[in-house]
Parts: structure tokens; sequence; C-alpha cells
């Protein structure tokens, strides 16, 4: 029994060792791509290109994760460990590679590289957390990955502001160096002993307590069976993979996938946008950019403190509808009062509330998923991604008109009304045993983005 104990303790910390080093991993991947974004007019000068042409450094990635989402989850599916590491090892190759030479060509070539190894990695966070952290701690994984994340965000915010385009050199160095620990630190944390479910008595337990739950639920929802709550049945993990049609046939599965890309393209285009937006009602560039930093600042806060709690209470439905209120409110609010200090507060909140629901989606979508958690993480991080684009080019054709453009995020998060009062339901996981006729359907046209 000690020896028992002791291993499982061991076998935690090690888990929680590999958490922590994809945390930095992620925060790696960010702090790349956001490189550039603070300091657009600087970086068009010291390449003698456009600002148009230096937006591509940060635009890329988006629309390389909208193409390469899918596969990039199949190839996790097959192999977490192979499919991560390739994506570590391009992360620091593109880190590098922008270093090569100092012009516009050779930081573009670098950017891509990472935008190719950017699908790889986040799409690893739900099924990384599933196999190496207890049952009862994945959402505090999930949460912590999360907000590695925000933190790369930040990182490249509050350095490309502090240094300037001016010492643009400085930055790439300072990436590639932060790229190169990181990497080091999960690949040799891969290599740990201990694993949570993917020992095949976890998987036959899984599956054994899925074949009693079906047994004592007796027959499917007509019967009057009481629903359980979204998310609380597991697909079992020892069965087959399912092709990516069916795994879009999960009702809940689509709800999930349309509030990312409201709440993730509203975020976006607010972060892409906002200095632009601002600039009309005389907020200069360096107070928008604390704003900025301000939401993601709480937005990493969220994730890792707040998030875990709402989703051990079961109270995620509650979160996302007040982070949907919040979005809808807010952009109301920066429509028509025209007062920094209550435009910052309003930002501040939005930007938490909507960066706080990345964990939250991404820990619901993991307990549909079971042996598909790559796929349909894919599928979480394929939304977001799209949302970004969609929204932001919207944004974009308002930029000169503030009302009408915070009016259309209001909209847009309107859009998400019906997703959330959806949230609620489902029986089971679709090909899940004794899930009888799989959770509520969603209706023709609700949750397709």
């Amino acid at each position: 029994m000690a020896d028992t104990t002791r291993t499982e303790q061991q076998s935690r910390r090690h888990g929680w060792t590999v958490i922590a080093c994809f945390a930095l991993l992620a925060a790696a991947t960010q702090l790349l791509w956001l490189t550039y974004a603070p300091i657009t007019t600087g970086t068009a000068h010291h390449y003698h290109v456009s600002e148009s042409a230096v937006g591509w450094l940060s635009e890329i990635f988006p629309l390389l994760y909208v193409v390469l989402a899918i596969p990039a989850g199949k190839v996790l599916d097959r192999s977490l460990h192979g499919g991560l590491s390739a994506g570590a090892l391009l992360t620091v190759a593109g880190g590098l590679l922008r270093l090569v030479g100092d012009d516009f060509a050779w930081a573009l070539a670098g950017q891509v590289v990472v935008a190719l190894a950017q699908p790889l990695v986040l799409n690893s966070i739900t099924k990384l957390a599933n196999e190496r952290l207890p049952e009862h701690e994945r959402h505090e994984g999930i949460a912590i990955g999360s907000a590695g994340m925000m933190v790369g965000m930040l990182m490249a915010l509050v350095l490309g502001s502090a240094l300037g385009g001016g010492r643009i050199h400085t930055l790439l160095v300072i990436g590639a160096v932060f790229a190169v620990l990181a990497v080091g630190a999960l690949l040799l944390a891969l290599r740990l002993p201990g694993a949570g479910v993917s020992s095949g008595a976890a998987r036959r337990g899984a599956a054994g307590a899925a074949r009693r739950g079906a047994a004592g639920a007796g027959v499917g929802a007509g019967d009057g069976a009481a629903r359980r709550p979204l998310g609380t049945a597991r697909r079992p993990l020892g069965t087959a993979r399912r092709p990516l049609r069916e795994v879009w046939t999960d009702g809940q599965v689509r709800v999930l996938a349309g509030l990312v890309f409201v709440g993730f393209g509203v975020f976006i285009a607010l972060t892409t946008w906002l200095q632009a937006l601002l600039n009309h009602y005389g907020v200069s560039a360096s107070a928008a950019g604390a704003v900025l930093v301000a939401m993601v600042l709480l937005g990493a806060v969220g994730s890792g403190v707040l998030a875990p709690p709402v989703i051990a209470r079961g109270a995620e439905q509650r979160l996302i509808g007040a982070s949907i209120a919040a979005g809808v409110g807010g952009s109301v609010v920066l429509a028509f009062v025209h007062v920094f200090a209550v435009d910052a507060v309003v930002l501040a909140v939005m930007g938490m509330l909507l960066l706080t629901d990345l964990p939250v989606i991404l820990e619901l979508a993991e307990r549909r998923a079971g042996n598909d958690g790559g796929t349909v993480a894919a599928l979480m991080w394929l939304a977001g991604n799209a949302g970004g684009l969609v929204v932001a080019v919207l944004v974009q054709a308002l930029v000169h008109h503030p009302l009408p453009a915070f009016l259309l995020l209001a909209a847009c998060g309107c859009a998400a009304i019906p997703l959330v009062r959806r949230l609620g339901g489902g029986a089971g996981v679709v090909g899940a045993p004794g899930a009888g006729a799989g959770p509520v359907e969603v209706e023709a046209g609700v949750g397709r983005v």
C-alpha cells in the first residue's frame, strides 16, 4: 500500500511537471506570434515594407490554423507525444529562423514555421491533461495550460511596448531564447514516467464504469429519466476513434464550437482594432495599449484562478452566460460612453471573462471527446480562429466608425445567447454505451458557424 501511494504521488508530480512545461511552450508560441503586433509601424520602417505587409506576420497564424487544425488533431489522436514534440521543435526552429537574416523575408519565413507548429501545440492541451493528471485535477491542468498562452500574449505586448520598433533584434533574441528553454524543458518532461488514463487498466476501468452506468440508467430519455448536466458522461477511452463527421453530429460539440467562434471572435477583433477605435475617442496609443495589457493580464488570472473552481462546482453555464452578457453590455457601453475610465473598466472585465471561458469550454469539450480529444480540441481552436478572422474583418470595415463597430460586436455576442441556453442539456456522449438517442441535438441553424 505504501509503495502504491508513493508511486501515485510520483506520477502526480511528474504529471504537473509536464503541464507546467507545456504552459511554457504555449507561452512561447504566443510570444513568437505577437512579436510584431505592438510595433507594427516600427517594424514597417525597419524592414522597409508597408504596415499591411507587417500585418501578415501575425495574420498568417489564424489563416494556417483554420487549414491545419483538423489534420493536427488527427495527428495528436494517433500519437500525442510525437505530434507535440514535432510542434515543439517547429516552434523553436521558427524562432531561430527569424534571426538568420535582418530582412522581411526571414521574418515571414520564421512566422510561417511557428504558425505550422501552433496547431500541434495548442490542440494537445486537453489530451495532455487527460493523459498525465488524475481525473479530478484535469480541469486545473487545462486551465494552467490555457493561462500559459495568455502569459505569452502578455509578454509579447509588454516587451514590444517597452523595447519598441528600434530594438527588433533584441525582441527576436528574447523570443528565440525563451522558445529554446521552453522546448527543452518540455521534451525532457515528456520522458518522465507516469501517466493518467493511458494505461490499459484505466481504460478497462473507464469502459467498465460506462457499462455499469448504462445498465443502471435503464432506457433512453423517452422514459423521463433525469438528464445529466453537460459533460458528466465521458466517452469511454477504450472505444475506437470516430470519424470527423460523427464527432460533428454531437450537438453539444457544435454548441461549444459556436461559443468559441463568437467569444474568440469578439476578443481577437478587440485586440486587433482597439487602438484604432479608441483613437476616435481621443485615447492615445499608449493608453489603449495599457488597457489591452490589463485585458490579457486579467484573462490569464481568470484562466488560472477562476476557471478551476467554476468547473469544480459545475457552474460552467453561468460563467459563460456572464461572459456573453458582459460582451454584449460592454460593447453597447463602448459605443455610447466616451469616458476613458469607464471604457477601461468595461474592457478589463470583458477581457477577463472572455479569456476565462477558454479553459472552461476546453474542459467541457474534453468530457465529450474520449479518444477523439485531439480532434474535438482542434474543432474548438478552428472555430476560435475562424471567428477571429470573420469578426476582425467585419470590424475592419467599420474601423473609422466606432459606434457601428462596437454595436456589431454586441450583435455578435447576442448570437451566442441561444447557444448558452442549449448548453445545459445532453443525456450522454454520442457513441457511448448506454447513450440511447444521444444528447439533445441542436436545432437547425443553431450552433452552426
